[in-house]
């Protein structure tokens, strides 16, 4: 299996009480949808029964098959839940998952190479393309709107990008 081969759903922020249930962030489009993948991977493969037991703020209260107290759902913060891809419905031509658009070559509509896609960021208003070119040190936030990427060809590697003036040093 490769590394396009799994989806990152969810992970783990870290214990909830002390009898072994952990705090999980969702990032399915239907947060409560995560416990419909269990099993859950690890990057390390390890896998994990995970079963939701209430919503808290900020995600949910899980519990863990053989997970029974704080200290072992302590030492599980920041750990990344993966499901396979081929468990996940499939998406609108117009939607992608992140790991899809990560290592993507970015292009501008003139075909001048801007970058490649290092992350895909997202706050609460929508999705930024996180941006390395070649002589930046700093990277590029740019907006994944229709209006700044017009073209994501997954089959061709890359995202053709109409980028707000200025964003890649341009004038």
């Amino acid at each position: 299996m490769t590394d396009k081969d799994l989806i990152c759903v969810g992970a783990i922020s870290g214990a909830f009480g002390v009898r072994g249930e952990v705090r999980i962030k969702s990032f399915c489009a239907d947060p409560a949808a995560i416990a419909d993948y269990s099993p859950l991977m690890t990057e390390d493969g390890r896998q994990f029964d995970l079963g939701i037991t209430r919503a808290i703020k900020g995600g949910f209260a899980a519990k863990i098959v053989g997970l029974d107290n704080k200290e072992d759902a302590d030492a599980l913060r920041n750990t990344r839940l993966y499901t396979e891809r081929s468990r996940l419905p499939a998406l609108p031509d117009d939607e992608y998952y992140h790991s899809d658009l990560i290592g993507l070559e970015v292009v501008d509509t003139g075909g001048a190479v801007l970058g490649k896609v290092k992350a895909v960021l997202n706050h609460g208003a929508g999705d930024i393309l996180e941006v390395f070119g070649k002589g930046m040190k700093e990277p590029a936030l740019l907006p994944f709107t229709r209006e700044a990427v017009p073209t994501v060809d997954l089959a061709a590697g890359r995202i053709v990008a109409d980028p707000p003036a200025g964003l890649f040093g341009e004038e």
